[in-house]
Parts: structure tokens; sequence; C-alpha cells
């Protein structure tokens, strides 16, 4: 995967502003659909483990795979008493010959799908993985916006090519790809899953500077970016999306 080589760049933005947003905006986005009850959860791509870290907190049983062998440090340095975590050493490619099909409840996949030229395949084996009643919660870069984030940190010439196309290079210099909500929902009804409900992510802090430190009023920037998050038109204009989508769901949930 491209991504290969940027997790120390990666690991040094852990706790700014950007990533703090991201973090909070998608776990409790994710609480709304998450059950009661312990399930079996599988983070591909999990990184340095914060949404494994917050699942297993919460009783579920986790399984956390990444490729990068330090940020699988990080997560592990995380893990408190009582937490079921387990985690695997591996290239999300490598899905199919590592699971079982149905093995999972809750398959997390946040911020990868971007760095696959064609999601088609890496969508098949997420699929694959879900129980019956399975949820699928996806993270990409939001290729409706591509724009947004040249356009507000004055790139002009950055912001006129990506109206032209979805890739793009990202804030680690790695070139990654978005996703166009309409197009990635059609991939996912051919893998039998529809779209119970997204939300934006980071709408309004994105082109704040890297490495830019949490502020004072975060609870009130936590919750202006929550509720943008659900609501049109600030969702459609987020840097990032997030899904959480069903088998059997037979619509896009346009409205929230």
């Amino acid at each position: 995967m491209r991504f290969s080589g940027a997790e120390g760049r990666w690991a040094a933005r852990l706790g700014a502003l950007r990533d703090v947003v991201r973090q909070d905006l998608v776990t409790r986005q994710l609480a709304e659909h998450l059950p009661r009850t312990p399930c079996r959860i599988l983070d591909v791509g999990c990184g340095q483990g914060t949404q494994a870290l917050r699942m297993a907190a919460r009783g579920h049983h986790v399984t956390a795979l990444d490729a990068s062998r330090d940020l699988l440090r990080i997560l592990e340095a995380g893990i408190q008493p009582g937490m079921s975590i387990r985690t695997v050493q591996a290239e999300a490619g490598r899905l199919r010959e590592l699971f079982e099909p149905g093995s999972f409840d809750i398959v997390l996949c946040h911020g990868v799908l971007m760095y696959f030229d064609d999601p088609g395949p890496l969508l098949a084996d997420l699929a694959r993985l879900l129980a019956p009643r399975g949820l699928l919660s996806l993270l990409v870069r939001n290729g409706d916006a591509l724009a947004m984030r040249s356009g507000l940190m004055g790139d002009w010439a950055g912001a006129l090519r990506a109206f032209e196309g979805t890739g793009y290079v990202n804030r680690l210099g790695v070139p990654a790809r978005a996703d166009r909500l309409d197009e990635l929902t059609r991939r996912l009804a051919v893998q039998g899953l529809g779209v119970r409900q997204w939300y934006g992510v980071r709408v309004f802090c994105d082109a704040a500077p890297d490495g830019a430190p949490v502020p004072e009023d975060i609870d009130d920037l936590l919750a202006a970016e929550e509720r943008a998050g659900r609501t049109d038109p600030y969702r459609r204009v987020a840097a990032l999306v997030h899904l959480i989508c069903a088998r059997g769901e037979e619509r896009l949930n346009m409205e929230v």
C-alpha cells in the first residue's frame, strides 16, 4: 500500500487538532450504530489504534490489523487490563487469507481506501467478512469537495486541478485518491451493502496547519463540527466522509 514509509510523519501529528477532531467525530458517529452488547470488531488499517482502543474500552472484542509494526506498538502500549484486543501485522490486501467469511459483526476501514487505485477488491473483502447483520464503517476522502482544502489554503492551481479528478497528494506527501459519494454508494451496492447513514468529518478545521494545537474551546469546536457533519449543505464540503453501511439497506439516507 502506498502509505508504507509515511508512518513516522503520521505518528508525529497524533494529538494535534486535525487528528483529535477526526477521531472524536468518528467515535461519536459510530456510537449511534454500535450494539450495546459486546460484538466482534475488525479494524482494518488501524494505525495507532485510537478507534480500536475506544471500542475495546466499551467491552467489544477487537482485532486490529495494520501493516506497520511501529504503529501497532503505539496501539499495544495503550491496551489496558480487561481490554480484548488482538493485533495482526498484515497488509489490508491479505484479508481473504487471514479471516473466514462472516467473522465480524463490525468492520472498520478508516483512511485506507484512499491508497488503493481500485477500491473494488478491498470492498469485496470487507463485505465478505461481515456477519449477516454486520455493519461496515468507512472513512474516505471526500471526492465531491476535493478542491476545498486547496482553495481555503490559497492554492488556486491545486483547487482547479481538484475539479478535474479524484487524485491528489496528501499532507504526508503520499499520492492518494478521493471517493465521490454516489460512485462509492454504487460500488457498495455491488457488494450487497447499502448506506444506512453518512456524515461529514472536518468541515471547519481541515485547513488548520499541520501540528496545530488543540484550542481551549475544543468542546465548542467539536460540537460545531459534529452538527455540521450531519447537516446539509455543510457535510457535503467536509474533507472526509464517514459511511455506515449494512446489508439490506435499500437507499442512501440523504437527510438527517
